[in-house]
């Protein structure tokens, strides 16, 4: 009897074992990705509520900038490995990219010595999908001795940047990045126009990658507009020691009727930009961001540092109301954009990882839309931390801030900070087609699965994460 009583047990043991690790089992298979993947396909698709969208049949390959025809601006970037960092033609930030609006930009990526392929993204500037620079998902990653032509045309004056969307975690970090400004066709009239790219580099804080103080030259009472330009993991605070100064852009789009400030920040988040606009007086001002800072003034100028402000412009109200280009009362789709955190797989990796909408990588939710399509979005966090959240191809305009209404200029932009525990009300026109990545730009948690894609119909793309090396993140 006892036998028996022995064995039964062991039955029921093995039983209960398969219980609990059968459903483990199942969960740890179904996270292996697969050796190629196609983003037009990957994820589940969330339909905003609203029928499902349909638009003609393109492929990526065909969404390109003009084919022919003079670039006005023609650009060889060659990529290179210095040491522990990348540069495009020696240099780290890259050389700056200056077009003025309407102009054709041509840019040619020659990859000389980086092992696992390159590729440019336009980070902030609203290119046809072709032109993108997402390895795996709008071109391949161009190997060394490859190269890769991007053209466009400069469409929107603005402030923006570029940097490698190959193991971005890793090549981004370590330099493969630059500025890429456009004027307006008009001019700037008699602005001085000075750009502040800030990285950070084996841990120091640098502007145009400068650590510590250096001066730009600017006569008393010159205007000065300050682009400033945040490459890092994380939102920076920057300010102005010295006088008055007025946020007038923020992510490429002037804001509307901005009033000077003094005594705050402007915190500028992960892949953000800022233009300020200061009037310098006969000592100069310094813009700081706590360690690296630029003296702007007349020659020999030495205008007193400041500490950070204990506060920051707030982008929810300040400037002044305007008419959007649509009806956001009225959107074609709503999309919940919930970002989480919870215990998983990915690729087989146990972990705490991403979510969007309770699901981890790559069974998160692909946005489904059709060309010209109003959506609102309602993006929330509840993760834990903050994430910069950047969408590729488009600007959103922000219409609440935990369930706050804006109530200053239309607060545009292509990269936002979700601090935990905030929720945002944004809207958008889906008004360029193609395959777009919507990420966070804390690079590592993108690497980590916060990532997913806003969908047009009957878009594909030949392109496979896993070819030729193609891993974007």
């Amino acid at each position: 009897m006892a036998g028996i009583v022995l064995r039964r047990s062991g039955v029921i043991a093995a039983v209960l074992a398969l219980a609990v690790l059968a459903p483990v089992a199942v969960a740890w298979y179904s996270s292996l990705l697969p050796a190629r993947l196609d983003m037009a396909t990957t994820g589940r698709p969330d339909l905003g509520g609203g029928a499902a969208p349909v638009g003609p049949a393109r492929a990526v390959p065909t969404l390109t900038g003009p084919a022919v025809g003079t670039p006005d601006v023609d650009v060889t970037l060659t990529a290179r490995r210095e040491g522990t960092r990348y540069t495009l033609n020696g240099s780290s930030p890259g050389p700056q990219i200056q077009a003025v609006e309407g102009q054709l930009v041509q840019v040619k990526l020659v990859n000389e010595s980086v092992a696992g392929g390159v590729t440019l993204h336009w980070h902030g500037l609203d290119v046809p999908n072709a032109e993108d620079g997402v390895a795996g998902v709008t071109q391949d990653a161009v190997p060394i001795g490859g190269e890769h032509v991007y053209r466009f045309v400069a469409r929107s004056p603005g402030t923006y940047w570029y940097h490698s969307h190959q193991v971005a975690h890793d090549q981004v970090v370590r330099g493969l990045l630059g500025p890429l400004v456009i004027v307006p066709r008009a001019g700037l009239g008699a602005t001085t126009d000075v750009t502040a790219l800030v990285h950070i580099y084996d841990g120091v804080r640098t502007i145009d990658g400068i650590a510590g103080d250096h001066a730009v030259e600017a006569a008393a009472g010159a205007t000065v507009r300050l682009r400033v330009i945040n490459t890092d993991n994380g939102a920076g605070a920057v300010w102005i020691s010295g006088a008055p100064f007025r946020v007038v852009a923020v992510d490429g789009v002037d804001v509307h009727g901005g009033a000077d400030v003094q005594g705050v920040g402007v915190l500028v988040t992960a892949g953000g930009r800022a233009d300020l606009q200061v009037t310098v007086p006969p000592g100069g001002v310094r813009l700081e961001t706590g360690t690296a800072a630029l003296v702007v003034g007349p020659a020999g100028s030495n205008p007193q540092a400041t500490p950070r402000p204990a506060g920051n412009v707030d982008l929810l109200t300040y400037g002044t109301p305007a008419p959007l280009p649509f009806d956001a009362t009225r959107p074609d789709r709503r999309f919940g954009y919930a970002i989480g955190r919870a215990p998983g797989f990915l690729d087989g990796v146990p972990g705490v990882w991403w979510t969007i909408n309770g699901e981890h990588y790559p069974d998160e939710p692909m946005f489904m839309v059709g060309e010209g399509d109003v959506v609102v979005m309602h993006v929330s966090n509840d993760s834990g931390e903050a994430h910069p959240m950047h969408l590729h191809g488009h600007h959103a305009v922000v219409l609440a801030r935990n369930g706050v209404a804006a109530t200053g200029s239309p607060w545009w932009f292509d990269s936002l900070e979700v601090g935990n525990g905030e929720s945002y009300d944004v809207a958008l026109r889906a008004d360029n087609p193609g395959v777009w990545m919507d990420h966070c730009h804390n690079l590592q948690h993108a690497r980590d699965g916060l990532v997913t894609h806003l969908m047009y119909a009957n878009v594909t793309t030949p392109f496979r994460i896993g070819d030729h090396e193609n891993t974007p993140e």
